[in-house]
């Protein structure tokens, strides 16, 4: 790897790896307060935008084995050793639980002279709404005394580079909650911070702001802290593999894919737009030589525009068209200052597909010798396996994916590009993908334990967390409980989730306060939010509501979370609390059938006056076990058939299609996600947010990407039969198809499922991981399923 230049700016990244992270901690630094103090630059304002160094050179008689130490910063940081990237963080939380990275230094030291520096900065009032704040800090902590040398006090250097300032917006005025572009003018930057022979006399000494105080420790204020629960982000080569346009410089074919030096003459102005032809997150780099006050504008999108205004709005069209289209995006911009050598990266990782490269050029020419990016998010494996001969099935598959990865880093995210937010009803399904995917669950809980730790004295947990500012959708408490009911029967981990049922208690505590006497909810406070459905009755994603201010679908939502608390209180729980909880679930099941259900459409309205259906309520209906089965089919093929009714989007289709399924209708799955090759066709690379594809903000949802759980539930038929996954079910909905086998990641292991139609018969065989069994369910039969190989000719 190549070392910094002289010149060099955040040029060089280690591939980190979850390996990279020691998990050793000292029991002390758990317990008590720490020698390490947080450290700020003095003189400098502690709550605004700025971007800071902190330098500590130390020496070593020799290479050492173990070097733990423990770092954390207020808004972020990246950690170099030895002009090494080694961390980077610290993974989102709140004050109340702000995470520190633990990072073994000593691969990365060498006998003698070693410089450890940390770039922190400080997004002030631009900061990303997902990043809580106090105040600008840095902690290093040495996990023994052995690597003490290292802790944060005021032998530590320190200067602010006053090159940066930030650029806010993105072109146009959605809902933009990401963070801010970097504006650089490299005439001003902080040379060769990141070299050992740099002369620092005249840096600042750094000043103490605050202990570092593990959480709990008494009189604990500020930033309390605990180790980080999750591994190390991935960082990923990513070149761009096409240049899509060139205006004003001649380039070479084989830029951007290989490396290759572009020349963009002494005064002119140039623009290249680059296709990464997927969409991705990614850390850009962009290295540059000469150029003396040249203004590089750097700008990423996920898709070009055909309008910003108009009585349509914006409209995005087809995302692999850009001829005639509008660029619009989160922006960086650069001065050059004249150098050979230069590098920029990114301080944080941008969204995009398409990047759009403005050069304005002054007397000198510039030359870019290579642009590329990283990929990070979470360190996701693929473990699922599913073989068919089907094309759209893996292309869905591989689409789902993608879209699950980029909506997974420090936190799910409900999309990388606008908000980054950790959003209840988001997070759900993306924790089953997680399940049925990977088997990894530590982003999971991760969630969980934020959605438990954002809960309000009211008793309901925020919509989003973390999050600076607080918001409130009543309805994702209630979904959260389905998250902690799904995390029971998917994980062998029930205490886990009987931590949470205190929690539980609340949220339900909470709706219990605005139950009338025959059960109903009435007048549900908060957004009561429940998909982003455009027709009569709806209100900003709101179910229609009756004059007398009850919801069809509330109550069914309520009813459902009454019976999955009832079922983990009664496993795990208080008796008396789950004998309450059925009890609750069992009134409301009389008064929704009293209120909603039209035996003349034999359905469930969304409210009393029976004038309103939707695919939603009747949806819930089934899922919550208030109807029997012959009427549940009944009524899933009404929602198959009948157009009359509110339809789910992408998102709600989650719920439809798994109350089809319990419907009996799963054979027809595969006939189900029109929706899904529709975003295919409008040259979508992720799962979009809503259905309305030419208007759509956000190209990447994990919401939808619902087909990588059911190609596994439902068409594969793998699904759990009781809590922590201990015994399995399969229930196979192959529709036409005649031959198909795949895995499925399971806690003790992986489940093996083959399905073969030939000359009449269906050889089928399964395998079941260690310290299992199961049942196998085909065309009402059942059939019992034990650990190791099954075979049945059916």
């Amino acid at each position: 790897m190549r070392l910094f230049l002289k010149r060099s700016f955040f040029a060089v990244f280690l591939f980190i790896t979850a390996s990279a992270y020691a998990q050793t901690i000292s029991p002390a630094l758990l317990k008590h307060q720490w020698k390490a103090s947080w450290i700020t630059v003095p003189q400098e304002s502690l709550k605004e935008y700025g971007v800071y160094y902190f330098r500590k050179n130390i020496d070593l008689a020799a290479k050492p084995s173990s070097f733990i130490v423990h770092v954390s910063a207020d808004n972020r940081y990246k950690l170099y050793v030895n002009q090494t990237l080694v961390s980077l963080g610290p993974a989102r939380g709140d004050t109340y639980y702000w995470n520190y990275e633990t990072v073994d230094l000593a691969p990365y030291l060498q006998p003698g002279k070693n410089i450890i520096v940390a770039v922190v900065w400080n997004d002030g009032d631009y900061r990303p709404e997902a990043q809580i704040s106090l105040q600008t800090g840095f902690i290093m902590q040495g996990d023994t005394p052995n690597e003490e040398i290292i802790n944060t006090n005021k032998t530590w250097k320190c200067i602010r580079d006053k090159s940066f300032k930030p650029i806010t917006g993105i072109g146009w005025h959605p809902y933009y909650v990401a963070g801010p572009g970097e504006r650089i003018d490299l005439n001003l930057s902080i040379k060769d911070w990141n070299t050992t022979g740099l002369d620092d006399s005249s840096w600042k000494n750094a000043i103490r702001i605050d202990n570092g105080n593990p959480k709990g420790v008494t009189n604990a204020f500020g930033w309390m802290l605990v180790p980080s629960s999750i591994p190390a982000m991935e960082m990923t080569r990513q070149r761009i593999p096409v240049l899509r346009k060139a205006d004003g410089v001649a380039v070479s074919p084989s830029f951007p894919a290989s490396k290759t030096a572009v020349t963009i003459p002494a005064n002119t102005s140039a623009t290249l737009l680059l296709d990464q032809t997927y969409l991705t997150n990614a850390f850009l780099t962009l290295n540059f030589s000469k150029g003396k006050n040249a203004g590089i504008g750097i700008t990423y999108t996920e898709s070009l525009f055909k309008s910003l205004s108009g009585p349509e709005g914006p409209v995005k069209g087809n995302r692999n068209e850009v001829d005639g289209k509008i660029f619009v995006g989160r922006r960086d911009s650069i001065v050059a200052d004249g150098a050979s050598g230069n590098s920029f990266t990114t301080l944080t990782w941008r969204t995009f597909r398409y990047i759009e490269v403005k050069i304005s050029t002054k007397d000198e020419p510039l030359v870019i010798d290579d642009i590329y990016g990283t990929f990070t998010g979470y360190p996701f494996k693929m473990n699922a396996k599913l073989e068919t001969s089907n094309p759209e099935m893996q292309q869905m598959l591989d689409i789902g994916w993608r879209t699950a990865r980029l909506c997974a880093g420090e936190t799910y995210t409900d999309c990388p590009y606008y908000e980054q937010l950790q959003y209840v009803g988001d997070t759900r399904i993306q924790a089953l993908v997680s399940f049925y995917n990977s088997g990894d669950d530590r982003l999971v809980r991760n969630a969980i334990n934020q959605m438990d730790h954002s809960r309000l004295a009211e008793g309901i947990t925020l919509s989003r967390h973390p999050s600076f500012s607080p918001q409130i959708i009543s309805t994702f408490s209630l979904w959260y409980i389905g998250m902690l009911h799904d995390y029971w029967m998917y994980r062998p981990d029930s205490l886990f989730i009987k931590d949470k049922l205190p929690g539980m208690r609340d949220v339900l505590n909470f709706f219990s306060n605005y139950q009338q006497a025959d059960g109903s909810l009435k007048d549900t406070p908060y957004w009561t939010f429940v998909d982003w459905v455009n027709d009569k009755g709806w209100d900003f994603g709101q179910a229609p509501k009756s004059a007398k201010g009850t919801s069809a679908i509330l109550d069914l939502q309520l009813m459902w979370a009454y019976r999955q608390a009832a079922e983990m209180e009664a496993k795990m729980g208080m008796p008396a609390f789950a004998a309450m909880y059925k009890a609750k679930a069992a009134q409301l099941k009389t008064a929704i059938q009293s209120k909603y259900w039209d035996s003349g459409k034999k359905l469930y309205a969304d409210t009393e006056d029976k004038q309103l259906f939707s695919q939603h309520t009747n949806s819930i209906a089934i899922l919550a076990g208030i109807v029997p089965n012959a009427t549940a089919h009944d009524i899933s093929l009404k929602l198959l058939n009948d157009s009359t009714l509110t339809k789910c989007t992408i998102y709600f289709k989650y719920y439809l299609h798994q109350a089809m399924v319990k419907g009996g209708l799963g054979d027809d799955y595969l006939n189900w996600l029109n929706i899904w090759r529709d975003n295919i066709k409008m040259g979508l690379t992720t799962w979009a947010e809503i259905s309305d594809l030419d208007h759509n903000r956000s190209d990447c949802h994990a919401w939808g990407a619902s087909p990588n759980i059911e190609f596994y539930r439902t068409v594969l038929g793998v699904d759990t039969y009781a809590p922590g996954f201990s015994k399995i079910k399969i229930e196979p909905h192959l529709g036409q198809i005649r031959n198909i086998s795949g895995e499925v990641p399971h806690p003790n292991g992986k489940v093996y499922a083959k399905y073969v139609f030939d000359k009449g018969k269906w050889s089928i065989n399964i395998a079941l991981p260690k310290n299992t069994s199961g049942i196998f369910v085909w065309k009402g039969k059942t059939f019992t399923l034990k650990t190791g190989n099954n075979s049945l000719s059916i």
